[in-house]
């Protein structure tokens, strides 16, 4: 299977040790955020967990944890680093420090398993289409050698976006195009692949975009040099994406950059009260197991194939 840690919160930012304490442990704990009552509880052992996907903002935090991680386990790394400042990203430290710290996870773990996300894009009167231009090139400068590819996206109008940022708007198809088109030639010029996420506008093709998604079978098996024959129950994870984010073990509304485009938080206040609710020592992310929590065992199995073929050499 593959576990995932970055689509509900940022693990590494923000609970690294509870899950270095989890990976001691043996299993983790995740509360269903659609019915409270219902946890599922993984074995975090090599034998099923084929691969461990990291999103996040920040990954200082797990850095002195790799080499230990890496021992037993196959890891990918999503790293977004943005041109917001604190005023869209409150809590998210300085870019620079990112940077430097994606570039220590690469030459620990290689660049074919680290990606950069460059997302969402938004255009206001600060962040024009010059300025993310003149950044995204910045960036590339930086990066060039240190990551396989950038993923790139144009914000999307959840109700909780509304809700936190109701002054953003659409990205225009005019603005798409001139991203796109200017992305394109930069990230070519520095050797980085560009790929989109749930961006399936027909004219992305015709500047060398990879639309087919961020984390798919074909992307991660070319990170790990491994074939996985995954269930087809476990490969779609919502309409339009081919991305293996299923098996997460994070929870909404834990996320203390408090990213005003942000998906998942919704409340402010209620990140804060979960936040105090954290143990490190817990089984779960938030709180501790209730009296009336039915705890299941997840279908766990490895989807590595061993068999080879003529192909393979």
């Amino acid at each position: 299977m593959i576990l995932n840690t970055g689509n509900r919160t940022d693990i590494p930012a923000f609970y690294s040790q509870w899950f270095m304490n989890r990976i001691h442990e043996g299993y983790v704990l995740s509360r269903n955020p659609y019915n409270e009552d219902l946890v599922l509880r993984y074995r975090l052992s090599p034998d099923v967990v084929d691969l461990i996907q990291f999103c996040t903002k920040n990954p200082t935090p797990l850095l002195p944890y790799i080499d230990e991680l890496k021992r037993s386990y196959r890891m990918y790394f999503m790293v977004t680093i943005t041109p917001y400042g604190t005023e869209i990203e409150p809590h998210v430290p300085n870019k620079n420090r990112i940077i430097d710290a994606t570039k220590s996870l690469s030459k620990k773990l290689g660049k074919e398993n680290v990606i950069w996300r460059y997302d969402p894009i938004f255009i206001n009167d600060k962040y024009t289409l010059h300025y993310h231009i003149h950044i995204f090139e910045e960036m590339c400068k930086k990066l060039s050698g240190y990551v396989d590819a950038c993923i790139f996206s144009y914000i999307d109008l959840y109700k909780k976006t509304e809700k936190n940022f109701p002054e953003v708007r659409e990205v225009t198809r005019e603005e798409k195009e001139v991203l796109a088109q200017s992305f394109s030639a930069i990230a070519s010029r520095y050797a980085i692949k560009l790929r989109t996420c749930l961006e399936n506008d027909a004219f992305l093709n015709k500047y060398n975009i990879d639309t087919s998604g961020c984390a798919t079978k074909d992307k991660l098996e070319a990170a790990t040099n491994l074939h996985f024959n995954i269930p087809k129950s476990d490969m779609m994870a919502r309409t339009g994406c081919q991305c293996l984010l299923g098996n997460d073990i994070g929870a909404y509304n834990t996320c203390f950059h408090e990213c005003r485009y942000c998906y998942a938080n919704y409340d402010n206040k209620l990140v804060e009260k979960n936040m105090k609710l954290h143990d490190p020592s817990s089984p779960l992310l938030i709180g501790h197991v209730k009296p009336t929590d039915i705890i299941r065992d997840a279908k766990q199995i490895s989807y590595i194939d061993h068999q080879t073929t003529i192909f393979d050499f």
